[in-house]
């Protein structure tokens, strides 16, 4: 029998209220739920001109950004990159990130590999300087 693991995306818990984000943010950490072993990935959605307040990064994991609708900027250290939807980018894990979303607001899948689990993210909080 094949080896493979399905989850509705809808059926995982928000974890947005959890960090404090709610309602301006929704994550969805889908790791557990799919049994991933060597990466992570998450879904979020972000309202219109949301920003978070952090910018944070990795101790090892480093992750990709796939903005699929909407519109975003990502502060990458101090870069900002300008995403329309199908766009991706790749942070290593030492560089520091935070996203905005556009005026439609904003929606990702996140892709983070090794899978290291909670206790790898680094943040610091008012990141955003402007």
């Amino acid at each position: 029998m094949a080896d493979y693991s399905v989850v509705k995306v809808s059926d995982v818990e928000d974890q947005g209220p959890n960090m404090g984000h709610a309602p301006g943010m929704e994550i969805r950490f889908l790791r557990n739920d799919l049994g991933c072993e060597n990466c992570g990935v998450s879904y979020m959605r972000l309202q219109p001109n949301y920003r978070q307040t952090y910018g944070h990064k990795h101790k090892v994991q480093e992750e990709i950004y796939l903005l699929i609708s909407g519109s975003a900027h990502l502060k990458a250290d101090d870069e900002i990159v300008e995403l329309e939807p199908w766009t991706a980018v790749r942070t290593p894990n030492d560089t520091m990130r935070s996203i905005e979303a556009g005026p439609e607001g904003a929606e990702f899948v996140i892709v983070g590999a090794p899978n290291t689990g909670p206790g790898d993210g680094v943040t610091e909080q008012n990141w955003w300087n402007d």
